[in-house]
């Protein structure tokens, strides 16, 4: 096991930042989307996209696939922060506007409810100025494991 992070943090929201690294260091997708944190704390998160030319479907409209994947990236970090992996039992999302190549979305996760292994997140993904485009519901279960603890893991594998 490598010595970087040998001392989990006690206090919750710098371990919410410990998590909300080690995340980010592997997670492919949310980087290859040129997705950006804004902020993570326990039990939420706030995560932002620019819609690129080759997010646009044949509307001219960002494809809803790419509001899904950044709403759902803000639920993985906003559940995983407690540092327990946390993977989505169920997730639904309605879409009530469109987004347009050069907006700026937002996708805020706020826990509603965490109780044993599962949790109900609620993840609102809104343009830069204000305008609500989706509203995502995230369920979450808890499996084994630490998100640190699987990066410390690695390290010794790599």
């Amino acid at each position: 096991m490598t010595d970087h992070l040998t001392e989990l943090p006690s206090d919750p929201q710098a371990l919410a930042d410990a998590v909300t690294q080690a995340m980010w260091s592997r997670d492919r997708t949310t980087q290859g989307l040129g997705m950006e944190i804004l902020r993570v704390k326990p039990g939420y998160a706030l995560i932002a996209m620019a819609v690129r030319g080759d997010m646009v479907n044949g509307h001219h409209m960002c494809h809803g696939g790419f509001m899904f994947t950044l709403a759902d990236s803000a639920f993985a970090y906003a559940c995983n922060s407690y540092n327990q992996n946390t993977v989505a039992s169920s997730c639904n999302i309605d879409f009530l506007a469109p987004a347009h190549e050069g907006d700026v979305l937002e996708a805020e996760a706020v826990e509603r409810s965490l109780s044993g292994r599962t949790g109900v997140y609620d993840i609102t993904v809104r343009t830069r100025s204000g305008k609500t485009v989706a509203l995502f519901r995230g369920k979450s279960y808890r499996i084994k494991g630490e998100v640190i603890a699987g990066l410390q893991q690695a390290d010794t594998t790599a």
